[in-house]
């Protein structure tokens, strides 16, 4: 459960092996905002952190959240999240300044969480945990075939 995770020392940052550089948070604040969501991340059982495309990501075999530190040049800090069904329109729709559909998976239904500025941190803690259920589920293993029939 991510609260518990609270009083315990967060790892170090995994190494970049990777080709693309590793993107940077431009404030003290943003950093801080990283922080507190790996510290949500890392407290779910058995995820494994890494660095992917120069961004964290967070994996629960698939990855369940993985950041957006000013993506190609955006001025926001985000965490794009896959989600079920339906669920990322009724975000976006219900708030739009907070929610967006992220490049190159959005179509797939996963959404965009600003972490910049001052997030409500129980709602992200909410939608992440909810991505991680997804992922984790039997459903969210069987629906990137789902996925493949519907594009």
């Amino acid at each position: 459960m991510p609260g518990a995770a609270r009083t315990r020392p967060l790892p170090g940052r995994p190494t970049n092996t990777g080709t693309h550089p590793l993107k940077r948070t431009r404030s003290k604040a943003e950093e801080r905002a990283v922080e507190r969501l790996r510290r949500i991340c890392l407290g779910f059982p058995g995820v494994e952190e890494k660095i992917s495309w120069g961004e964290l990501t967070w994996r629960a075999g698939k990855i369940f959240a993985q950041m957006d530190t000013h993506h190609h040049g955006a001025e926001h800090v985000a965490v794009w999240l896959p989600l079920p069904p339906g669920l990322q329109e009724a975000l976006i729709a219900e708030d739009p300044v907070r929610f967006f559909r992220p490049p190159y998976v959005g179509h797939k239904g996963w959404v965009g969480l600003r972490i910049d500025g001052r997030p409500d941190w129980k709602v992200v803690e909410s939608v992440v945990r909810d991505a991680h259920d997804f992922i984790s589920s039997s459903q969210g293993s069987r629906r990137p075939r789902r996925l493949a029939l519907e594009e």
